[in-house]
């Protein structure tokens, strides 16, 4: 049972950003500051992918382990009312990553996924110096941010 009526719930899904997240930001922040520059949310990719590291071809993703369902993560939760509604819901979020993906790796680029749950407080430092390395690498098609919840 929510403690909302539905008007009001609605109003504050509604509020739910998309752009400029404090993940997304703690990401850009570091990126900047270690010299790595980039474009955001570039309309020209299937995705409009968070940020483009155009020098190295890679997209970066922050996922919120709630709506793209970060396996085994206990941010990923699912609501008990309406049920079968937020199940495909949630399923068709995967897909679309799925189908977003294949068609950057596709088209040239490496893709990175970088959890909500990787970016929390205690996480992030780790989080932001495997990213800083991986993107030096140049060595991989797809990968995500290990799991830390």
């Amino acid at each position: 049972m929510d403690i909302v009526d539905a008007k009001t719930r609605s109003k504050m899904m509604s509020h739910i950003r998309s752009k400029d997240t404090k993940p997304e930001m703690v990401v850009r922040k570091y990126l900047h500051h270690n010299g790595f520059r980039f474009r955001l949310h570039s309309s020209k990719l299937q995705g409009h992918p968070d940020l483009v590291l155009p020098k190295y071809k890679i997209c970066i993703f922050i996922h919120g382990c709630y709506w793209h369902r970060h396996e085994n993560c206990k941010y990923a939760s699912t609501p008990q009312t309406r049920k079968e509604f937020w199940l495909q819901k949630f399923k068709n979020n995967i897909q679309r990553d799925i189908d977003v993906r294949e068609t950057l790796i596709s088209d040239g680029w490496r893709v990175i996924v970088i959890w909500e749950c990787a970016l929390k407080p205690k996480k992030a430092p780790e989080t932001l110096i495997w990213l800083s390395d991986l993107i030096s690498s140049l060595d991989f098609d797809y990968v995500e941010s290990p799991l830390y919840a």
